[in-house]
């Protein structure tokens, strides 16, 4: 299994929207900005995650986009689905309508439910929750190693 970049850049799109959204709707603009993504295409993908009910829009002057469920309730697996559609690694002719001559006796079957059986619970147990604290603690090591310094307030004991 390959992602396309409909995967990959939409993957982007939904950790910066649950990062930046929390207080407020995002503008398209600003992701493509951040993410390096035309808003054009962005706004396709959107239409896409939109339509599997994994973000609401909001029109007007400060309208933009949110997420319809909480962070936590939202997998990489439902994100890369609405985008890609099947996550199958290897498609079994067995599993098809017309199926296939050898399914019953086929020995590499087995590698290939494995194989798609274990993409999928991957992807489904990564939350955007997990994606966001990765970016936080991603964000502050970079932070670290360019200035030295961290933004987090010192801890200090002060006498009276």
């Amino acid at each position: 299994m390959k992602l396309s970049t409909k995967g990959r850049y939409g993957l982007s799109a939904m950790i910066d929207l649950a990062v930046y959204s929390e207080n407020e709707a995002v503008s398209l603009n600003s992701i493509a900005e951040r993410q390096h993504i035309s808003e054009g295409y962005l706004e396709q993908l959107m239409a896409k995650l939109k339509k599997a009910g994994l973000v609401t829009s909001i029109r007007g002057a400060s309208g933009g986009y949110r997420l319809a469920r909480p962070a936590a309730e939202v997998s990489v697996g439902d994100i890369l689905r609405a985008l890609e559609g099947s996550l199958k690694a290897v498609e079994c002719p067995g599993e098809q309508a017309n199926g296939c001559e050898e399914s019953s006796f086929c020995v590499t079957k087995y590698v290939w439910e494995r194989m798609n059986a274990s993409i999928q619970k991957t992807v489904d147990e990564i939350k955007l929750s997990d994606l966001i604290n990765e970016s936080r603690r991603v964000k502050k090591t970079t932070e670290i190693h360019t200035t030295g310094k961290t933004n987090e307030p010192c801890a200090r004991s002060e006498k009276s």
